[in-house]
């Protein structure tokens, strides 16, 4: 990076240009975000992963600026244009769209009404006419003809073509219209009159008749009319008033002189707007706006996906996982504590088989059989029904039942992974294993998946692949890290995400974690093949060891910093192990003592944090959620129900929720609170519980409306969610449950 940029980048974040040059200089080394988020605090002056990934991208844009100044430098050098005043000016510049502007004169053009003017010898006309002084053009343009030019007034056309060319290139031209563009621009979106009746347009009759300010319209609207032009049904332009425009380049072009030789100019620049700067600047416009869109939908994606990932997981369990069905039945699994399939079958529990009572039975001798913990119920087709019926079980012992999100399971049961890691076993099986892992720890589970499929964003398909793959890399990378990986347990499919670690070192730890059995400690890690100083540094703090002899190897204290817990230990005379489990020790820590040029405050802080409780899920405990048992289907629903509820999606228009029936709820943002909302995100998590209200039911288009304002004072959603399934309050229990609670703990305390 050509550290001219980096005062740059540090003003544009508000950074300090040591914080940036650190940055820089550790990516350069090869250091991953969530290594200096972490363990570079010094270097970096404590900046989260947001501002560090931010540096990067900055980063990544003057770079990539920089290439581009290099092609513009030869290109123009190559026509022999390049004077010392453009070449300072290009190396200058640090805006995209600034260097475009310079650039465009000398841009190497297919064949234009201008240039070909030129080439019919009309350049002179077109520069004594742009000099607007006393020359009568009609008489001028007679000393033009030729045999390519054989009138005065293919002469003047010609002249003004070139002019026209040369406005809408001038910067100041494109500067002015862009202005223009910015404060007053209408998108406007119609219907194609042939679609207007087909019954795939209907989708998009909000749109048949549009217009809204360009600034105001919302990421959610700008893809959907994208979408509608993209699928044939609409026509989508962006617009100005074009007598503005006209008027601020007759402002910058115009010598108001009175002479004849002005018309001609303002009849270039009426044409030149038209035919060349409008259609530019409105690319332009059509372009940013789309990518404003995307970065909008795709940070709502991206959040989304970081909650989901980061949900409650419920531990080392044996589990019990259905995948619901009718006609096909339920699949069955049952999984041990590590997640490990050791059975899997089938039952008829649902019509048209309906053998209830002998499922009730293989699900109450699986239970005892394998001593199972908990069920998992996949939320799909036939999921409330099943999940009735398992309630319904007296299993002799407390099983715990959730209902677990299936979104992407059916794509995971058909994947190359999935036949990796069950090449004997039909989809239906895997899809089942999948719920039941999903679990036992989401996070592991769903970076098998392709994020894209999990289903938690809007308009998926519709914004930038690359950038969206690439934000969504991050978020997975990001959780990964967060939480940190136990070594000895982790897929390659999560392995690889951890800092450092490529898809090739994940896969040489299995299999040398296969060979030579299970790592005892952190540096065993140097042994697999292709695992260099480096990539160690980056990766082992955010590996797992349990029950390692050195205790620190189940923490997030990098090796790097073992030395000084071990000092802090021999200056107490006591074991690292002691230090960890008696607090009056780590209160005798004098933090100061062990600062130095390499190790901060910031890590000192980090290190007696983490020995408080070494190798801690940052996760919340997983809690329960049952829907109301007296709704199964959208027909059950009723205006002015208040019932329970979970997020499944979060958008900037609204929020979505399962109710307990096949089609989610949405609460518009005008109907989140009480008090005016401008984030959704800000009022309620994704997977959290919520009380709603029913506002609207739609049986015939499947649309619910729900309210949060009703419920905003007592209802569950101000409690963040805990867990996969966080717990219901009092409300959404029916009456008579909540009765023999409380009956049960008067006698209890009586």
């Amino acid at each position: 990076m050509d550290p001219k940029y980096l005062p740059v980048i540090a003003q544009k974040l508000s950074l300090s240009l040591k914080q940036v040059n650190n940055v820089s200089d550790l990516r350069a080394e090869g250091a991953t975000i969530p290594f200096m988020a972490r363990y570079r605090k010094e270097a970096t002056g404590n900046l989260d992963e947001v501002i560090i990934n931010s540096i990067v991208e900055e980063l990544q844009y003057f770079g990539d600026l920089h290439k581009r100044k290099d092609t513009v430098l030869k290109t123009i050098d190559s026509q022999g244009k390049l004077t010392e005043e453009l070449r300072n000016r290009i190396e200058s510049c640090v805006d995209a769209t600034v260097l475009e502007d310079i650039y465009l004169p000398y841009k190497p053009k297919r064949k234009t009404r201008a240039s070909q003017a030129v080439e019919k010898g009309l350049q002179p006309l077109a520069d004594l006419l742009w000099e607007q002084g006393s020359v009568q053009p009609e008489t001028a343009a007679t000393g033009y003809l030729t045999d390519d030019v054989k009138t005065v007034k293919d002469a003047l056309q010609g002249a003004r073509d070139i002019i026209a060319e040369k406005i809408s290139e001038q910067e100041d031209a494109r500067n002015a219209v862009r202005k223009i563009f910015t404060e007053h621009a209408i998108l406007v979106s119609r219907v194609l009159g042939s679609k207007k009746e087909e019954a795939e347009a209907q989708k998009y009759r909000d749109y048949f008749e549009f217009s809204e300010s360009l600034s105001k319209c919302p990421s959610h609207r700008m893809l959907a009319i994208r979408r509608g032009e993209k699928e044939g049904f609409l026509l989508m332009d962006i617009n100005i008033d074009k007598a503005i425009a006209v008027d601020a380049l007759e402002k910058l072009f115009l010598k108001y002189n009175g002479s004849e030789a002005g018309a001609e100019i303002k009849s270039a620049i009426d044409d030149g707007f038209d035919r060349l700067l409008k259609p530019s600047i409105e690319n332009e416009y059509r372009m940013s706006s789309k990518q404003s869109a995307d970065d909008e939908a795709i940070s709502v994606f991206a959040e989304n996906l970081r909650q989901l990932l980061l949900a409650s997981p419920l531990g080392n369990k044996r589990v019990l996982a259905l995948d619901p069905g009718f006609r096909t039945g339920c699949k069955l699994v049952c999984l041990d504590a590590q997640g490990n399939l050791i059975h899997n079958s089938t039952i008829y529990p649902h019509p048209p088989q309906n053998e209830s009572v002998k499922a009730s039975e293989t699900l109450r001798h699986l239970v005892a059989k394998y001593d199972i913990e908990a069920i998992g119920i996949g939320n799909g087709t036939a999921g409330r029904e099943t999940e009735s019926l398992v309630r319904g079980i007296d299993f002799g012992k407390s099983v715990s039942v959730f209902q677990v999100n299936e979104s992407g399971a059916s794509i995971y049961s058909a994947s190359e992974v999935a036949r990796e890691e069950f090449p004997e076993q039909d989809i239906t099986v895997r899809g089942a294993v999948s719920i039941g892992r999903r679990l036992l720890d989401p996070l592991s589970e769903l970076v098998k998946i392709d994020a894209k499929s999990i289903g938690v964003g809007q308009y998926q398909h519709d914004v930038n692949q690359t950038r969206l793959k690439d934000s969504l890399d991050k978020v997975v990378e990001s959780c990964v890290n967060h939480v940190g990986v136990d070594l000895n347990t982790a897929s390659k499919h999560l392995l690889m995400y951890v800092s450092g670690l490529s898809a090739t070192l994940a896969k040489n730890i299995v299999e040398f974690r296969a060979k030579n059995g299970a790592f005892g400690n952190r540096e065993e890690l140097k042994k697999v093949p292709l695992m260099g100083p480096k990539t160690f540094e980056q990766c082992a703090g955010f590996l797992r060891i349990r029950d390692a002899k050195h205790p620190l190897d189940n923490s997030s204290v990098h090796p790097e910093s073992y030395h000084v817990v071990e000092q802090m230990a021999k200056d107490l005379g006591c074991s690292v192990s002691d230090l960890i489990q008696d607090a009056l020790l780590r209160k005798k820590i004098n933090r100061r003592q062990y600062i130095s040029e390499t190790i901060g405050e910031f890590t000192i802080s980090d290190i007696l944090q983490e020995l408080e409780k070494p190798g801690r899920d940052p996760r919340p405990p997983i809690e329960v959620f049952q829907y109301d048992e007296h709704i199964k289907s959208i027909e059950d629903v009723k205006v002015g129900m208040k019932v329970p509820g979970l997020v499944t999606n979060i958008t900037k228009f609204g929020v979505f929720v399962d109710i307990g029936v096949k089609q989610d709820g949405l609460i518009h943002i005008s109907q989140l609170s009480n008090t005016y909302v401008s984030d959704p995100s800000t009022v309620v998590k994704l997977q959290q519980a919520v009380m709603v209200t029913v506002t609207e039911v739609d049986v015939a288009r499947k649309r619910i409306g729900l309210s949060m304002k009703d419920a905003a004072r007592s209802a569950p959603h101000q409690k963040a969610a805990k867990g996969l399934q966080p717990k219901p309050s009092r409300e959404a229990e029916p009456a008579d449950n909540f009765a023999a609670k409380l009956d049960a703990l008067r006698k209890k305390f009586k």
